[in-house]
């Protein structure tokens, strides 16, 4: 995939206008041992379908783009799934990110070259921030995504957390984002695990403050269940574009349903 062929596929360049894009409508593979998987709060997975079928169908809906996140490929100490890479990337035609056990440039140049148009890092990168200089040195910012799973605590701060959200951190996520902007971050994916797989609607708050205090796009993910929270995540929050998994997996929500209900609400979504 070209990732200049669109105004949509250029927006993780932090300064190119970004509030005047359109809002993108992102569906997120979540991975694990090859099937699509979708819990809550980052646990009781429950099997979602084959992750090619749905990339396919989810890119002739309409989506602006895809996710696929190996979700155990950190915590089993072991590499992205390349070869289902590569399969997804041969049915779909818009820009493909994949993140999960990413910890250095050759990593990135595997995926690369079995798809993938850009990647995201979480884990690896915390540990060692350098990764995220080394891979914008490399591959452009507009090709790392920081991928951030966070919580908010009794204190009401919002800390991060790592290892597919099993390892809380002390530090907090608007501190570390703007570290790794600074760094070489070009997009920010933001998942709240207090909001994830509940269907109450997207973390406002922390989405609002990362998307008004950074200058690159922020994508929110963790609570989509109804039209009304993309429209509030956009409107309110903020947010650059929006991710969802189980309500797309389970056809609660369509793709171009969706896009027409924002339409009608006044927001720049690409039909």
């Amino acid at each position: 995939m070209n990732l200049t062929e669109t105004n949509e596929q250029v927006s993780g360049s932090p300064f190119r206008g970004r509030r005047g894009l359109c809002k993108r409508i992102i569906p997120c593979l979540d991975i694990k041992d090859g099937r699509t998987v979708k819990g809550t709060n980052f646990v009781d997975l429950r099997d979602a379908g084959d992750p090619v079928e749905l990339g396919a169908l989810y890119a002739q809906q309409g989506a602006d783009e895809l996710v696929f996140l190996d979700i155990t490929a950190t915590f089993e100490k072991r590499k992205t799934l390349s070869e289902l890479v590569n399969k997804i990337s041969h049915h779909i035609n818009i820009p493909f990110t994949v993140g999960g056990g990413i910890s250095s440039v050759k990593d990135v140049s595997v995926l690369l070259q079995n798809g993938a148009d850009k990647i995201s890092v979480n884990t690896a990168a915390f540990k060692r921030p350098a990764l995220i200089r080394e891979l914008e040195k490399d591959f452009g910012s507009q090709c790392v995504v920081l991928a951030i799973d966070t919580k908010k605590e009794a204190d009401g701060e919002w800390y991060v957390y790592l290892n597919g959200g099993r390892t809380k951190t002390e530090m907090k996520c608007i501190d570390w984002s703007r570290q790794a902007v600074d760094l070489g971050a070009g997009e920010i994916l933001l998942t709240s695990m207090n909001h994830d797989g509940t269907k109450q609607g997207f973390a406002l708050d922390i989405t609002h403050t990362l998307s008004t205090t950074l200058p690159v796009p922020v994508i929110a993910s963790g609570g989509g269940g109804t039209m009304q929270h993309f429209v509030d995540v956009f409107e309110n929050a903020k947010a650059d574009a929006a991710l969802a998994a189980s309500i797309f997996h389970f056809k609660e929500v369509g793709i171009p349903e969706l896009k027409e209900y924002l339409a009608n609400h006044h927001i720049n979504v690409r039909i």
